[in-house]
């Protein structure tokens, strides 16, 4: 049954909001997915939490040329296109679609489109070497290691002249003896 003329207006107020709140957002190509499929998307988004929105390419048209985004035409995106949107780690939601992708037996349900990052249009190719880069937690983990690496080789430097010094006053008392 065709939409009443409010409930578009309410779809594109709706993709308006995500679109103004989300930090990234990669377009992708879906066939043949089934519920569970989708619904494991949906939650593996969520984790990461990004949203999954299947709307008309009309209406995503729209909504995305009210936010003056370089290079962008949803209408020349083949098949059924989602949006997916992530609100907090510009390279999840890259990284979820590409992670629920390997796990599908037939690789072809599920394709990259193409994406916005800063306000600006990528291709599929630049969607997929972002789902490649480590995640905020995994480059904070690597820079506080990076940081911590001097201090430990200290303190072990300082604990191997403390063992020494042990040492060498063992051997002087049993020398004593």
């Amino acid at each position: 049954m065709p939409k009443s003329r409010e409930q578009k207006q309410e779809i594109l107020r709706d993709l308006s909001h995500r679109i103004e709140k989300s930090k990234s957002v990669v377009f992708m190509k879906f066939s043949r997915l089934g519920v569970r499929e989708n619904e494991e998307l949906r939650k593996e988004l969520k984790k990461e939490e990004g949203e999954y929105y299947v709307a008309k390419k009309t209406l995503m048209d729209l909504a995305f040329k009210d936010s003056k985004i370089d290079g962008l035409d949803v209408k020349s995106f083949d098949g059924q296109v989602a949006v997916v949107f992530g609100y907090q780690d510009e390279v999840a939601p890259a990284k979820a679609v590409d992670s629920f992708r390997n796990k599908l037996e037939e690789k072809d349900k599920v394709e990259f489109l193409g994406g916005i990052l800063e306000n600006k249009f990528i291709d599929a190719g630049k969607v997929k070497e972002l789902a490649g880069l480590p995640s905020k937690q995994e480059l904070y983990a690597k820079v506080v290691g990076s940081m911590n690496a001097p201090v430990s080789g200290f303190v072990n430097a300082l604990a191997g002249n403390l063992k020494n010094l042990v040492y060498v006053l063992k051997a002087v008392g049993e020398g004593k003896q």
